[in-house]
């Protein structure tokens, strides 16, 4: 449930990892090729059957616009290290332009979103020139994600599309047995297709097992220890990196950050309440920002409401949508994930300011509303997916996770999701999580618990944004409060996560001369929007 922004521009790549040697295939002929060596405590004997894959030798080729990519092998259970079941991940760094200090990896969140397509193509939006003179950049795709073996479910594009824009027949206020029976076929069919398309890989694409894979991927770049800059779902693997391998963390940057302590009911919950908040500070600031062009008054309240009213009736009667070749149907759920979208970062604001003002017109247009849907779940009627992000978000989430099967216990979470985020949430009667009570294999999930990092001495740095709707700012504070070397940096704004390349000069230096000189501030900087 924790998703970074994704831009709409990504485009995929078509480089394919191939073979076993470590090799990459792709990029442009007849460029050079460099080599990665095993750095000395991945030969460690104690590691017994998973030595082959620590002391591989890793081949670089160069991909184009000077970036080098390789492929390395990775045991699909990490449990089972010799049972010659092997799967690839698709890495790609930038090679330091100065004096090289190490490696940084980064995750840009989801889980699903492709770490290689990050970097390979937009390193330069999420790293500073600073960051990239002192570090060779490196982004893979984790376990079932991009290129790394991913999760395919559905692949005809007019079956996604009933997928994502579905219409149950069924009203769930008069018909609430029927409802449940139509939402848990469709989500049948779909986890039946996940199953068919994905193979056996799709029980083993959980974020501790892609946590070990870092470490792996660690030693075969040569580093004794990783530094790490994580966003959102990404600040997970670097939590558990932090459990699980204190001895090998270096400097580690966590933003937009997921509180581990946190069951999948209170990361619903809080989040719900967080895009409450950040819709209060839209309404709140729409009649100056877009001045007569916004819809609404300065009656916060009252803007509310109508919002509210708006979803409910499009629940009852879908608007078909604007262009006669489009078959879907604004709902509700729609409506509300479109929401969801222009919340995630300001610049989207302007794009939901015109989706109100289309929905109230007195002939609606929906072009807006399904944009912004859309983008959210990276589709192109006709199309298809750009990437296979929503099947592998279900996937890890369903590994992850302990999902809820008493009706009861549901039913008291639905009341407090709607009273946390009354704007969005209308009734729908208790039921299982469809696609995850469904799920073919059975959750890792392990207890809600905190990170501490007893046994870290570094400090890590974690940045939080009092405005952020998808982590919230209170997540921040509570893991950096629990680990005993965490640093609170707190961004003053609204969005999803803080630092990028373009981000004010206190966020971005604060994180750059962590990661270059090691150094922290001696008190949180609480920075603005500078």
């Amino acid at each position: 449930m924790i998703r970074r922004r994704i831009a709409a521009a990504l485009a995929s790549l078509a480089i394919v990892v191939v073979g076993l040697s470590g090799c990459y295939a792709g990029g442009l002929p007849g460029l050079g090729t460099s080599a990665s060596t095993p750095s000395g405590p991945a030969l460690d004997p104690s590691l017994k059957g998973e030595a082959r894959y620590y002391q591989q030798r890793v081949d670089w080729s160069d991909c184009g616009n000077g970036m080098q990519c390789a492929a390395v092998t990775v045991p699909m259970d990490w449990s089972d290290p010799d049972s010659g079941k092997d799967i690839q991940l698709a890495v790609t760094k930038h090679p330091a332009t100065g004096k090289k200090l190490g490696s940084l990896f980064m995750n840009p969140g989801g889980p699903g979103a492709s770490g290689f397509e990050y970097v390979h193509d937009y390193w330069d939006h999420f790293f500073s020139s600073a960051l990239a003179a002192n570090y060779d950049l490196v982004g893979w795709d984790p376990r079932g994600v991009g290129k790394s073996s991913p999760v395919t479910c559905y692949t005809d594009p007019d079956d996604i599309e009933d997928w994502l824009y579905p219409t149950i027949p069924n009203d769930p206020r008069s018909d609430s047995a029927g409802w449940i029976a139509a939402r848990n076929a469709a989500a049948k069919d779909y986890v039946d297709a996940c199953a068919t398309q994905t193979g056996e890989v799709l029980g083993y694409v959980d974020t501790a097992s892609t946590v070990h894979d870092l470490d792996l991927l660690r030693a075969v770049v040569g580093d004794r220890q990783l530094h790490y800059l994580g966003f959102s779902y990404g600040t997970k693997i670097g939590e558990q990196y932090i459990e699980d391998f204190p001895g090998k963390v270096g400097r580690i940057v966590l933003d937009g950050v997921s509180d581990p302590s946190n069951d999948m009911f209170h990361v619903v919950l809080e989040q719900q309440a967080g895009f409450e908040r950040a819709l209060t500070n839209f309404l709140t600031q729409c009649p100056t920002r877009f001045g007569t062009k916004c819809p609404f008054t300065s009656n916060v309240a009252a803007s509310k409401t109508r919002i509210h009213d708006l979803i409910v009736r499009l629940d009852a009667t879908p608007i078909r949508a604007s262009d006669a070749r489009d078959s879907r149907r604004l709902d509700g759920s729609t409506l509300t994930t479109a929401i969801s979208q222009a919340l995630y970062d300001q610049t989207l604001w302007q794009d939901m300011n015109t989706m109100f003002t289309e929905l109230f017109a007195a002939s609606p247009v929906t072009d807006t509303a399904f944009q912004l849907a859309d983008e959210y779940y990276e589709f192109t009627p006709g199309a298809g997916y750009s990437t296979n992000l929503m099947d592998a978000f279900n996937a890890i989430d369903c590994l992850d996770y302990a999902t809820e099967t008493d009706l009861t216990t549901i039913a008291d979470q639905n009341d407090q999701i709607a009273a946390a985020a009354p704007t969005t949430s209308d009734w729908t009667p208790p039921m299982v999580d469809p696609i995850c009570g469904q799920w073919p294999y059975q959750s890792h999930a392990q207890p809600p618990h905190a990170i501490t990092g007893d046994d870290v001495t570094a400090p890590i740095l974690v940045v939080s944004t009092t405005g952020d709707p998808a982590t919230p700012y209170e997540w921040g504070v509570q893991v950096a409060d629990s680990l005993r070397t965490g640093v609170l940096v707190t961004h003053m704004g609204e969005g999803h996560t803080a630092y990028s390349a373009q981000a004010g000069d206190c966020i971005r230096s604060t994180v750059d001369d962590y990661f270059i000189d090691g150094t922290v501030p001696k008190s949180d900087p609480r920075c603005g929007d500078d």
